[in-house]
């Protein structure tokens, strides 16, 4: 019989999402922002090392335009959900690498989407809480200095095994969190990695700090959103998600 055809589900905007085959928490976060709205997030998994190190997270680099290839045309945004490994391999490299197969569709990773965030929030020095191993954290810290953004105290788990960090309870991020919110100086508090749970305490932590906090999962939900040119006030926790989006840079 003959048929209609429409634009497909999620016609209001469609999104691309690159996550690790170990990540067990940015799918269930994207969740809390999207659920009920006019979106269609599809995710590919790239293949992803157990540990978090430097060497792992290089090794992801020759296969991000295969994954890419992966998702739909006719995307909004594409989105690679790996703080630390775009700390590695680099934003303009993993933007160059997605490209490839998805030409002129905006990217974004939660290392740069923070670093906008941190800008529109209007902050310069941060307190970071993290996962990481040394050999990590390090280069993160280096990179938001390169930006303009001071680290000036580091919490740290300690922990480079993916499957451990999605198990850190939000309780235990929550204490991480306000240890290092207060620090004298500190403007605002960045909870790093996309694995690790943090939107059950966003707005509690703000509350008693009376500082913004930025997590890795939220400004990269925030910052695709914005680059797709969704208006999602409100959609996400934290201050970020109270804010329009301000000048969004190539």
């Amino acid at each position: 019989m003959q048929y209609d055809l429409d634009e497909g589900a999620g016609a209001g905007l469609r999104l691309g999402m690159i996550m690790l085959s170990t990540d067990e928490t940015v799918e269930y976060e994207a969740r809390m922002v999207l659920a009920g709205r006019d979106v269609n997030l599809m995710h590919a998994r790239i293949p992803a090392k157990a540990d978090v190190t430097p060497e792992d997270l290089a090794s992801m680099a020759p296969e991000m335009t295969r994954t890419a290839a992966l998702l739909p045309r006719d995307l909004r945004a594409v989105a690679y959900a790996c703080t630390s490994g775009a700390t590695i391999i680099g934003s303009d490299e993993v933007a160059r690498l997605i490209n490839l197969a998805h030409p002129g569709v905006p990217v974004t990773n939660p290392l740069s989407a923070v670093i906008a965030a941190l800008h529109r929030l209007q902050v310069r020095r941060i307190a970071m809480v993290t996962p990481y191993v040394r050999e990590v954290s390090g280069p993160m810290a280096a990179a938001l200095g390169a930006a303009g953004i001071e680290v000036i105290h580091s919490v740290s788990f300690g922990q480079k095994e993916d499957w451990t960090v999605a198990r850190i309870a939000e309780t235990s991020t929550r204490r991480a969190m306000l240890e290092a919110g207060r620090v004298p100086g500190v403007e605002a508090v960045f909870a790093s990695c996309t694995n690790l749970r943090t939107f059950g305490v966003i707005d509690a932590v703000e509350a008693e700090l009376g500082l913004p906090v930025v997590t890795s999962n939220q400004a990269l939900f925030w910052d695709m959103l914005r680059r797709a040119g969704a208006g999602a006030l409100g959609w996400g926790p934290g201050r970020l998600f109270t804010m329009d989006y301000g000048k969004i840079d190539a």
